[in-house]
């Protein structure tokens, strides 16, 4: 019966999303109900690995997490992933052979140019929702991508939060001047002339324009150029760390006043390992708390008990972690709105679903009630490292994107 209800990728949900977190009793997974998948392509080798292993692992915490509450609408959760290494091809035949399981709901790309290469199958399949590593703006396009959506700001959003917080940085009705550090990539490419524009309208002047390699290079040459420029501020995208650290220690050494922020791939406490004290002052945009946040709530309260648990050794879990977690997350309330509807989990359906959260709890995983606009979650924080502390601390209010 419960395979004429749900055809393939079919799924059910239902949780009080932070029943354990408040000390109430948890549901009973029936041992009658058959499993729900949340699938994956995760590279756990590979360059992304240093990501991807704590991706999985907040995925994993997930999983365990919400079968201790009793499963979704008591059918226990199942994680079935497979090791891509950053590799599209690999993402394809990982996704192929999960979504052979007619328990798929819902599914982790590791990348953009996997999502992209796999959305016609997912637009023809029409039976699982697609999120994961990329914020690609290009994937918030419904009409491309109407079973895919941003797990936060797509970077295009991101640049729209971290110009708005730069704007209300004037004094006096002077406005900071903004430089933009990109690398020679889709990923580095994707939101700078979303972000002129943006910087135009506030009335923030773009200054200067670099495009490097990714990586390690000699920057010499473009540090001359900003100190030339002298920007209030420089955006960086495209990186996880280099050449952001040579920028930094090097227009430092000339004296130079830049402040200087990046997104959320870059904006994790790698650069805080690497650069030690020359990385106090650095600014990241970021759609979550910090797992060592001063911040709390049911469902982040509820994310590090599991997380001690799991592997009390490991301290603090990188945003990679936070990320993973959120998309169960969202996976779990969209086929929960989906079910509780009286709807089978079609990709139609499910996508319906996501675009009605409306002032959503997340329980403190993000510290404002979000709201889902084209696919994605509008809504970000500015934080700053702290070298002595050793951690990023909030500097703005919770940014929302109209």
């Amino acid at each position: 019966m419960f395979n004429q209800v749900m055809r393939k990728g079919r799924r059910l949900a239902g949780i009080g999303s932070v029943v354990a977190a408040l000390g109430l009793a948890a549901p009973v997974l029936a041992q009658d109900k058959e499993p729900i998948v949340f699938g994956g392509s995760i590279p756990l080798s590979g360059v992304f690995a240093f990501a991807g292993i704590h991706i999985h692992a907040g995925l994993t915490d997930y999983t365990d997490w919400i079968n201790s509450q009793g499963g979704i609408n008591g059918h226990p959760v199942e994680y079935v992933m497979e090791d891509t290494a950053y590799e599209v091809d690999r993402s394809v035949a990982a996704f192929k052979k999960i979504s052979g399981n007619d328990n798929l709901a819902t599914y982790y790309g590791d990348s953009t140019g996997f999502m992209k290469a796999i959305a016609s199958e997912v637009n023809e399949m029409n039976s699982v929702l697609m999120s994961g590593a990329s914020f690609a703006t290009a994937l918030t396009d419904n009409e491309q991508y109407p079973y895919q959506f941003i797990p936060g700001p797509n970077y295009s959003q991101m640049f729209g939060i971290i110009l708005e917080y730069i704007a209300s940085q004037g004094e006096g009705g002077d406005m900071p001047t903004v430089a933009f550090v990109y690398s020679d990539t889709e990923f580095g490419k994707d939101p700078i002339e979303n972000g002129k524009a943006r910087a135009a309208e506030l009335g923030i002047e773009v200054v200067e324009e670099i495009v490097t390699k990714p990586g390690s290079v000699d920057v010499s040459a473009e540090v001359l150029k900003m100190r030339r420029a002298r920007p209030d501020y420089i955006v960086f995208h495209g990186y996880i760390l280099s050449p952001i650290n040579e920028f930094m220690v090097q227009m430092r050494q000339m004296g130079l006043d830049t402040q200087f922020m990046g997104t959320f791939w870059s904006s994790d406490k790698l650069i805080i390992d690497k650069m030690g004290e020359d990385a106090d002052g650095y600014m990241g945009v970021m759609p979550y708390n910090y797992y060592d946040s001063e911040e709390g709530g049911p469902m982040l309260d509820a994310l590090r008990t599991q997380a001690e648990q799991s592997d009390p050794e490991a301290g603090y879990r990188p945003t990679g972690y936070m990320q993973g977690w959120f998309n169960a997350m969202v996976w779990t309330e969209v086929v929960k709105r989906t079910l509780d509807a009286g709807k089978e989990l079609t990709g139609d359906n499910m996508a319906e679903a996501l675009a009605s959260i409306e002032d959503w709890d997340t329980g403190g995983i993000i510290g404002v009630p979000v709201t889902v606009k084209n696919m994605s979650f509008p809504v970000g924080r500015i934080w700053r490292v702290n070298a002595k502390e050793g951690r990023y601390e909030p500097v703005s209010d919770w940014i929302h994107l109209d």
